[in-house]
């Protein structure tokens, strides 16, 4: 049976806690993008297109931040 490594002290490594406000958040708001994108095209809005599009970079770009410093 195979065995994770130990870290010093003899201690398993720490579980990392998951934020479930947060990721509803961010899946929220990227589902708004997405349909805002598909109203947009539904009426040959770009404007509304362009919003949807910033929803959906901005909370992908939270999540690789929070993601990159840990979710303290």
């Amino acid at each position: 049976m195979y065995r994770a490594p130990m870290q010093s002290g003899g201690r398993l490594p720490k579980r990392t806690r998951v934020n479930y406000a947060l990721v509803a958040a961010l899946v929220l708001v990227a589902a708004l993008g997405v349909a805002a994108i598909v109203a947009g095209g539904a009426d040959d809005s770009p404007g509304l297109q362009g919003i949807g599009a910033l929803l959906v970079l901005g909370a992908i770009a939270f999540d690789v931040r929070s993601a990159r410093r840990g979710r303290r």
